[in-house]
């Protein structure tokens, strides 16, 4: 890992940790973090050494409002002017190499869904997508998954309370993203490892 980088956005200071592969760059991986924290939960940092095992650059970005301190995450819209800014930093300082994969835990995996197009994406890394608030299947984000027209990997825990991989794969019917099911809930902690893999098997076939 080297040292962070902040970079400004219209909301304020963003934060970027990356992570450099040993040998050259196969293509980058972009990833946005959850509405509970930054970029450091159990299954961001799996995967950015899996991935970056694998010859990826890793770019963890920590939104605006994680930077200043505050406990509540930006309204969606201004999670994806956050994002939008900070990708297009990053394109400027010729870090996204390669294929350019979006993707994050939980709001951050809306963010990378709802961006892709605009932002070139050959992929989207979605995990913990949260299908539906807890309780409330009626209130489905289905539309920001099937909306994604670039290669999609879901990632989601069995027992998931925001929507179990059944109902993924409901919410994605003829759509040709894929689904892989892992042990734990919306957290992804229970087998990191299987997170990992199933993230690095998708995107060895990038």
């Amino acid at each position: 890992m080297t040292a962070a980088l902040e970079v400004p956005t219209p909301l304020g200071p963003a934060r970027v940790h990356p992570a450099e592969p040993a040998a050259d760059v196969r293509g980058t991986l972009v990833l946005g973090h959850g509405a509970g924290g930054g970029s450091g939960s159990a299954d961001l940092l799996a995967v950015t050494a899996a991935a970056c095992a694998a010859g990826w650059r890793v770019l963890r970005v920590d939104q605006p409002w994680v930077v200043a301190g505050k406990r509540i995450a930006s309204a969606p819209a201004r999670l994806d002017e956050g994002w939008t800014a900070v990708l297009g930093t990053l394109r400027a300082d010729g870090l996204l190499t390669g294929p350019l994969v979006l993707g994050g835990r939980s709001a951050g995996a809306r963010v990378a869904c709802r961006t892709a197009a605009a932002l070139g994406a050959a992929g989207v890394l979605a995990l913990a997508f949260p299908l539906h608030p807890p309780g409330k299947p009626e209130k489905s984000r289905a539309p920001e998954l099937r909306g994604v027209a670039v290669p999609l990997l879901v990632v989601q825990g069995e027992t998931d309370a925001f929507g179990r991989p059944a109902e993924v794969v409901t919410a994605l019917a003829g759509h040709p993203g894929e689904i892989s099911a892992v042990p734990g809930d919306h957290a992804l902690k229970r087998d990191v490892d299987a997170v990992a893999g199933a993230t690095v098997a998708w995107l060895h076939r990038r």
